[in-house]
């Protein structure tokens, strides 16, 4: 067993873009949490017609959707009110209290719920303690903060240890 397994999520996708939203609504899960930034768009970027169009199809299939996000809330608000999804923001992931309160404000079981995310050390591992399975995307940008950066450093050998179990051939996951 690995000792990294606690940072691997349960599914990987190229993007978020790429994912069978269908499936997922077909396997029970009714709320689905984002993260925002290298998740729905590159970091610091406003929403855009992607992310907008997106969870318009979600809410259309029956989804309900949270923005768990560490940003300040100005920054969340923003990008919510444009997309039309709750949020919580200073969630301070890895830590549990966002996506707990994000379940609460959905009213759904733990089992009802994905996270949906671009970093094992905040996204996954905070979903990984929450009890909610988890999907790790690729970034989609390049520009970070240093702060993220210097995680990224450290994830390496947890993104590689995963790929070499999980993805021996085919990069991606069937979600």
């Amino acid at each position: 067993m690995s000792i990294f397994k606690r940072f691997y999520p349960d599914f990987y996708s190229k993007t978020t873009y790429s994912i069978d939203f269908e499936k997922l609504y077909d396997r029970g899960y009714r709320g689905i949490i984002f993260d925002i930034d290298n998740t729905l768009v590159p970091d610091g970027a406003p929403a855009d017609q992607y992310a907008t169009e997106l969870f318009q199809k979600l809410r259309a299939m029956g989804f309900q959707t949270m923005l768990v996000s560490n940003n300040k809330e100005p920054r969340v608000k923003s990008f919510a009110d444009v997309v039309g999804s709750a949020y919580v923001f200073r969630a301070k992931k890895p830590g549990t209290q966002g996506y707990l309160q994000a379940i609460a404000n959905m009213d759904l079981k733990k089992e009802q719920v994905i996270v949906i995310g671009d970093q094992f050390f905040s996204d996954i591992w905070g979903a990984k303690r929450s009890g909610l399975c988890s999907i790790m995307v690729e970034r989609i940008g390049k520009a970070e903060p240093p702060e993220v950066r210097l995680k990224r450093v450290f994830e390496l050998p947890v993104r590689i240890a995963y790929f070499r179990k999980h993805c021996k051939t085919d990069y991606s996951l069937n979600v």
